[in-house]
């Protein structure tokens, strides 16, 4: 790599050694990794807050805020002591500077800056979004552009073409109901636990795709897609045949959903002419999306890039990755103090904005 980058202390060299700590609060994940060169992930840890929303079926705001207060200097620390590297090792310090729940990036927006000024090393802010569409890169590599991101989690349902490194196009997305947030809510109709997609995944293994023929909102309109409406078709189906087997209705449920994705994911890849196509996101775990997409990527012939399990979840190695990629290609604006928080952050042309445009950290 070669460039510099950083603008909140003083700018260094980005090469092979550049170590980078990266830092994420958005949601409900508290984590932190070091990535070395941009494509060695030194450390990776993650504390989940799972145990603490279960009860409530879904993150509180407050309560991940809290969590992330107690949690992230154990992680920092455990990150670097899993490195085998002292503070002083460190090159820069990427954090995740939205979108998120604001008092949770706040936290960590926050702390990422005072570690940038006590270790004299640059701050770089990152687009969460962005760093997701960078976590199958993580496991496989460059494979060229264009390519067709669905990004696909609990809070964001999308279809993004990525022109180039920092250059993307919102193709589509969801008008309602993200499909995470959706595996969410008929998990805790069902009463399988939550988190819903896991929940979900397990018990649809146990029953027949094929029991209830559930809508596939939108398959011939575009490439938006909505979920609402088969969260409410499963819900009514549910209460009019209660002694129906929940494996059944998983099951059901996830091949209505895993079909939208997958037929407006090749739509777009057809579109644009994409060379591959990459899923991220939490919801990119899911065994059946995962199957479907590589088969349907095979089909078409395309590439499909798939990230790791570990790296479809909030993680700091894709955000220290991103923050890398961007200062490589000499794109980013987000490398100063003065970057504020900002719990909306859309992922549309260079996914750059004005520093200062949030809430102060």
């Amino acid at each position: 790599m070669s460039g510099a980058f950083g603008r909140g202390v003083a700018p260094v060299e980005v090469g092979p050694d550049t170590l980078v700590l990266g830092v994420e609060t958005s949601c409900d994940e508290t984590a932190a990794a070091l990535v070395l060169g941009g494509t060695d992930v030194v450390s990776s840890v993650v504390s989940s807050q799972i145990d603490l929303h279960a009860a409530f079926g879904g993150v509180v705001p407050e309560v991940a805020s809290r969590a992330h207060l107690e949690s992230l200097n154990p992680v920092v620390e455990r990150a670097l002591a899993d490195a085998g590297v002292g503070p002083e090792r460190v090159d820069a310090v990427a954090c995740t500077v939205g979108p998120g729940l604001i008092g949770a990036l706040l936290v960590g927006v926050s702390a990422a800056k005072a570690l940038s000024l006590a270790w004299e090393v640059p701050f770089i802010g990152v687009n969460h979004l962005e760093a997701h569409l960078y976590s199958s890169f993580l496991d496989h590599g460059d494979v060229g552009f264009p390519l067709v991101v669905l990004l696909v989690s609990g809070g964001h349902t999308m279809l993004i073409e990525m022109r180039g490194h920092g250059d993307y196009r919102l193709l589509g997305r969801t008008i309602d109901d993200a499909a995470g947030e959706a595996f969410d809510k008929v998990a805790r109709f069902l009463d399988l636990g939550y988190p819903g997609g896991p929940a979900i995944d397990a018990a649809a293994e146990l029953g027949d795709p094929e029991y209830v023929a559930f809508p596939r909102a939108m398959m011939n309109d575009g490439l938006d897609m909505s979920f609402s409406g088969l969260k409410t078709a499963v819900t009514n189906y549910v209460r009019r045949n209660p002694d129906v087997a929940s494996a059944d209705v998983a099951a059901s449920f996830r091949a209505a959903v895993v079909d939208v994705l997958v037929a407006k994911t090749r739509r777009a890849a057809a579109e644009v002419d994409a060379a591959g196509i990459v899923l991220g996101g939490g919801v990119a775990a899911n065994a059946l999306l995962r199957t479907e997409m590589t088969a349907a990527g095979a089909a078409d012939g395309r590439v499909v890039l798939l990230p790791s399990r570990e790296m479809c979840t909030d993680n700091a190695a894709m955000i220290a990755w991103a923050a890398l990629e961007r200062h490589h290609q000499n794109t980013s604006d987000s490398d100063d103090f003065e970057f504020a928080p900002r719990p909306r952050w859309p992922l549309d042309g260079k996914a750059a904005a004005p520093p200062g445009r949030g809430v102060r950290a």
